[in-house]
């Protein structure tokens, strides 16, 4: 059953992730900041630290998968969030190879994690020519705030699901519990 509640919770942050730019308040939005909520991907993040295993790759799999419906959804050009979210996933399902999944990792590989994928899918729309942003405008005016509303996005997150993903994790591949 648990197999379900993963596709399923990230649809549902699919669409939490679209509602949400209607609760930021519109004097910072008329200021000129913008807000990205990547709560999809953190949770992938997550799901990359907690659930999958060192020879499992569900969560690139999930990365592609939702990342398209990101694509599909929200954006008017297939494949950037698609891309970014597989490329950064796999980069992070690597990096757990070597390092220890905790709240301090995971925190750390979040940020990191967010602002790199943020800065893939600026530099190719940037590269296409579908943003004119500048470098210095970007980094003040959307990196910033991006990073700052995912951090508290991961905080929550992570009590939320760090649990019950490791335990969904110990149901599905725990060979010596079956036997």
């Amino acid at each position: 059953m648990s197999r379900l509640y993963l596709p399923l919770l990230l649809l549902f942050l699919l669409v939490l992730q679209g509602i949400v730019f209607n609760f930021i308040p519109n004097n910072l939005i008329q200021a000129g900041w913008m807000f990205i909520v990547h709560w999809v991907f953190i949770f992938l993040v997550l799901f990359t630290l907690f659930y999958d295993l060192e020879d499992t790759y569900y969560s690139v799999f999930f990365a592609i998968l939702f990342g398209l419906m990101i694509d599909v959804v929200y954006t008017s050009v297939i494949g950037v969030y698609m891309f970014s979210y597989a490329i950064v996933i796999y980069f992070v399902h690597g990096l757990r190879k070597i390092l220890h999944a905790n709240f301090y990792v995971a925190f750390l590989l979040s940020i990191v994690s967010v602002g790199l994928v943020d800065f893939i899918i600026y530099l190719i729309y940037t590269f296409i020519g579908i943003s004119d942003m500048g470098m210095d405008t970007y980094f003040v005016y959307r990196f910033l705030p991006t990073i700052a509303i995912n951090l508290f996005s991961f905080i929550i997150l992570h009590v939320m699901f760090k649990k019950k993903l490791v335990r969904w994790s110990n149901q599905r591949f725990d060979v010596k519990s079956s036997t």
